[in-house]
């Protein structure tokens, strides 16, 4: 099948290049027990109410070409079927959020004319990430000395810090057209299966690059490890106003010793957060999810009936964002928006505990990769540490080992959080009517969406996980936030992670503004849920929804339940 290209540096008008992108729309995968098949509509399929997609191509434009002060202009591509040369120079002005400040996130043009295709270093010795707040002294000075560096060498250098900031920018923020058109949508590796290996890919030339700067072939990205109770805040070494780690643009009401809050509801006096509720939501998030579609989003595709979606990786991941951004910036930089997230160097070590929580996923906890040749096969270009553009895939980063580095042992606290109390308990209806759709989220809504099927024993729920899936329309330039809790019967200001009826959150972070009616899915695995809830045998699944925080409501325009075929 043909693969995916996305572009995150320059390419001069001659440079030579092959590959393209295509989503197909629809996916085949294993599971950690079986061969999995996912369908992707709200159609129903009368018999199994399976996802549906439309099987329509999306090509996907190519780009870079633009200097750092260069004018912007729009250069369109015809898109053919495979094979097919794009036009490199796809890489237009950001779409930001009113009252942003305007940046070229596109890279500069360097005159740069060859793409080769990436292959591994020789590794001599294994880099190995450890969290931030156990690094020796040496450990520290080197980072804050390669952070130094790399800001000091030219904003037209594309292993500065200021141009390894833009391409977390330029594919936020819809800079790469997408099939050749500046309708949305553009290319983006956010609420799609593209998050996890872009952002794995993104880290591992920037530590490169880093290590490169200071000589040292061993130098290793540290993670922020906020799902341990003893790394539940911003590292100290990132608030030394006089290091190279430090960004101004964070929220001052959480700086240590203020805890994380992975369940951050922006409610007025949060203050710290709480270890158990966030031990609960990283359970929740990782150990708890089976399928690939629900952990990482679902395949990037161009209308047809499929809607993008986070995974619950991504949608974890959003709450470190919104938490850190500065809130008297109005829309929350640096942390806080996705075009300005990558100036913080918090940023990174940030990322790099949500690359070690897919390891644990699948190392610890049986999770797998998608097997679709589409997925494997999407490329991206990035520039090494040597300043050679070279095209990697997402193939290439799924095995750990190819990589060269590896995170330490550190203990998982949050594997059995609130196991405790599973004892399953038998939930009362509270007959609720269905949704009066679309519905506007403003307040609690409570409601009841159909199953189309009850009381399923083991061997079906081995062959389909059962999802509740809502189609949400929202403004995304802005941060918002829902809960959903099932058969909820308590004070919605209350809910949390550590109630059994809590199901999950829908968390955006500030990325490219679109229309409102243009949906996204989120889509939450009910199958285990329910059981502890004692509520297989229900004819309705009851949904409340607590609309957290955002400055314009969510619309709901589909609530369902589906399954996932396993």
């Amino acid at each position: 099948m043909a693969s995916i290209s996305l572009a995150l540096s320059s390419l001069s008008t001659t440079t030579n290049f092959r590959s393209f992108s295509v989503f197909p729309l629809e996916t085949k995968y294993k599971s950690r027990r079986r061969i999995t098949k996912v369908s992707c509509n709200g159609a129903d399929d009368q018999n199994n109410m399976i996802y549906k997609g439309n099987r329509r191509d999306v090509l996907i434009g190519l780009g870079g070409g633009l200097g750092a002060a260069a004018s912007f202009t729009y250069n369109p591509f015809a898109a053919f079927a495979d094979p097919v040369v794009t036009n490199p120079r796809s890489c237009n002005r950001p779409n930001l959020p009113v009252g942003a400040q305007p940046i070229p996130c596109c890279p500069p043009n360097i005159g740069s004319d060859q793409v080769e295709d990436f292959v591994f270093p020789i590794v001599v010795q294994e880099r190995v990430r450890k969290p931030v707040h156990l690094l020796s002294d040496k450990e520290i000075a080197d980072y804050k000395e390669a952070i130094k560096r790399m800001r000091e060498l030219s904003p037209d250098d594309p292993r500065s810090f200021t141009q390894q900031a833009n391409i977390h920018c330029a594919y936020c923020h819809d800079s790469y057209a997408l099939n050749g058109s500046t309708a949305p949508p553009q290319v983006k590796v956010h609420f799609n299966w593209l998050f996890a290996p872009f952002h794995r890919w993104y880290l591992y030339f920037y530590e490169r690059i880093l290590g490169s700067l200071i000589e040292n072939d061993t130098f290793a990205l540290p993670y922020w490890n906020w799902d341990h109770p003893d790394g539940m805040y911003i590292p100290d070494i990132f608030n030394d106003r006089r290091s190279s780690l430090y960004d101004a643009k964070r929220n001052a009401n959480h700086l240590p010793p203020v805890l994380i809050d992975l369940n951050w509801n922006n409610r007025a006096g949060d203050t710290s957060g709480d270890v158990d509720t966030n031990l609960r939501k990283v359970k929740q998030s990782i150990a708890d999810v089976k399928a690939p579609d629900t952990f990482f989003g679902k395949n990037f595709a161009e209308g047809g009936g499929q809607f993008p979606a986070s995974g619950t990786l991504e949608l974890l991941h959003n709450t470190g964002h919104a938490w850190t951004g500065d809130p008297t910036d109005p829309n929350g930089e640096d942390m806080g928006a996705f075009y300005s997230s990558g100036r913080d160097p918090l940023f990174y070590s940030h990322h790099s505990n949500v690359d070690r929580l897919w390891t644990i996923w699948k190392d610890r906890f049986g999770g797998v990769d998608f097997s679709d040749d589409d997925y494997k096969n999407s490329s991206f270009l990035f520039y090494d540490e040597n300043g050679k553009l070279v095209r990697v895939t997402v193939d290439q980063c799924l095995n750990m080992s190819s990589l060269g580095y590896r995170y330490d042992n550190a203990p998982i606290p949050w594997e059995f959080a609130g196991e405790e109390t599973t004892t399953p308990i038998k939930v009362q209806s509270l007959s609720l009517p269905p949704p009066s759709l679309p519905l506007i989220l403003n307040s609690t809504q409570s409601f009841a969406v159909k199953r189309p099927s009850k009381s399923r024993s083991k061997e079906e729920k081995a062959k389909k996980e059962e999802i509740l899936v809502f189609e949400v329309a929202f403004d995304k330039s802005k941060n918002v936030k829902f809960d959903v809790l099932l058969f909820w019967k308590g004070d919605a200001t209350e809910a949390s992670p550590k109630n059994k009826e809590f199901a999950g959150s829908f968390v955006n972070v500030s990325h490219a503004p679109s229309p409102k009616d243009l949906a996204v899915q989120y889509q939450i695995e009910i199958s285990d849920l329910l059981d502890k809830l004692g509520a297989d045998d229900e004819d309705n699944v009851e949904v409340t929804l607590v609309p957290q925080y955002g400055d314009v409501p969510v619309t709901i325009n589909n609530a369902y339940v589906a399954y996932l075929q396993l």
